[in-house]
């Protein structure tokens, strides 16, 4: 379990192919101090096991699956990602449960500066913004986003200088593909209420007209 507040950004050093798995090599420095063999850590948002580590390099074991449903299978040595380490009994809960289980890939379709901040639109599929709710929690790249805007087929997030400085959101443009996980919370209710077969129901009804659901 994470939050979606990044420690660092890593560097992808090395990719090699192992049988049925990518050997992922990064470079850190930060999250390298305290990392263990065996320590779940997000890279992108994806969580990843520590199988190795070596210095301030670390090293993951990707499958077919994986690179298959997240940006992962893309990346390329000189990359940046994301990085933040598991939650621990004392950390400070900043940000929002992030499970590391991403739900699909979307695209930034647009970037634009409104002076201090950069306003983002990301295009996503139809099982991603069934989940959004303006004002509520996201994580793009593992960074624990607000959103601000649900769209028909994207949705928008403001980013205040702070996470473009330290996370690759800053470094992304118009076009580049980026890991989503909607909120856990949103998605264990949505199943309890029984969102799919439930929508003319009078209590979702009214979740739909207060603005608590997607219509």
């Amino acid at each position: 379990m994470f939050t979606g507040i990044i420690i660092e950004m890593g560097e992808v050093i090395a990719a090699e192919k192992k049988g049925s798995v990518l050997r992922l090599a990064l470079k850190a420095n930060e999250i390298t101090k305290d990392a263990r063999v065996g320590d779940s850590i997000s890279v992108n948002g994806v969580c990843l096991t520590l199988v190795e580590i070596k210095g301030n390099v670390m090293k993951f074991d990707l499958s077919d699956e994986t690179l298959r449903a997240t940006t992962h299978g893309q990346l390329k040595l000189g990359d940046r990602v994301n990085l933040e380490p598991s939650l621990r009994p004392d950390s400070k809960l900043g940000g929002h449960f992030v499970s590391g289980h991403v739900d699909g890939t979307g695209r930034i379709r647009s970037k634009k500066d409104l002076g201090n901040v950069l306003e983002i639109e990301i295009e996503a599929p139809e099982n991603i913004i069934h989940f959004l709710v303006e004002k509520g929690s996201v994580a793009v790249d593992g960074i624990s986003l607000t959103v601000v805007h649900v769209l028909k087929n994207s949705f928008t997030v403001v980013i205040i200088p702070h996470t473009v400085r330290i996370t690759t959101i800053g470094l992304k443009g118009p076009g580049e593909p980026v890991n989503i996980e909607v909120d856990i919370i949103g998605k264990y209710v949505a199943r309890f209420l029984g969102r799919e077969n439930d929508r003319d129901s009078r209590l979702m009804q009214t979740l739909m007209e207060e603005g608590f659901l997607n219509r």
